[in-house]
């Protein structure tokens, strides 16, 4: 079995997702990063989960999916964009967008009461969901700057992550009225 140590990073630089290497500070290196930092916020949810919130464990699941195939996506060079958009790596498509889009529609049905900013922290469950909520727009932000420094972003991964913050607020919104730990 290989290293996970290669060294190659020593001098600073890390390699995008077909061999062209950008310094560790690069945008998309900062976006990817930020959105790996999302995948596993969400995964600190789940130990928050009870049995009866299998269909959320589903959810989150099938998010930090989506959130892999979306950073594959933008751990390619520009000029590898066409390459990647061939490859028979998983791209993110709006039906994952309207996954959350229901799961927003079903939340706000729920008449879920709250007045003015929330103040997290109600129960860990909520807290939770907030760190992944604030990620979520600080990756948000981070994606949307990769056109000014010359990596174009389909609107779709804009649109998947903006929904994805809003679905994150009203689950804490759920959670922080309910008796969740």
């Amino acid at each position: 079995m290989s290293s996970i140590a290669t060294r190659t990073g020593d001098d600073g630089t890390t390699g995008l997702l077909y061999g062209q290497r950008v310094p560790k500070d690069h945008p998309q290196i900062e976006a990817v990063g930020t959105f790996d930092e999302l995948n596993v916020a969400l995964g600190a949810v789940k130990p928050h989960l009870g049995a009866a919130d299998a269909p959320l464990r589903e959810l989150i699941l099938a998010l930090q999916q989506n959130l892999v195939a979306l950073m594959g996506e933008l751990a390619c060079a520009e000029g590898d964009a066409a390459r990647y958009a061939a490859s028979k790596f998983t791209k993110l498509t709006a039906d994952d967008t309207a996954r959350i889009d229901a799961g927003i529609a079903a939340l706000e049905s729920k008449g879920l009461k709250f007045d003015g900013w929330a103040t997290p922290g109600a129960n860990a469950r909520a807290a939770a969901l907030e760190t992944a909520r604030v990620t979520a727009r600080r990756a948000e932000r981070r994606l949307v700057s990769l056109p000014a420094h010359g990596r174009s972003v389909r609107p779709e991964l804009v649109h998947f992550i903006n929904r994805l913050a809003d679905l994150l607020w009203l689950l804490a919104r759920e959670a922080e009225s309910s008796a969740a730990p």
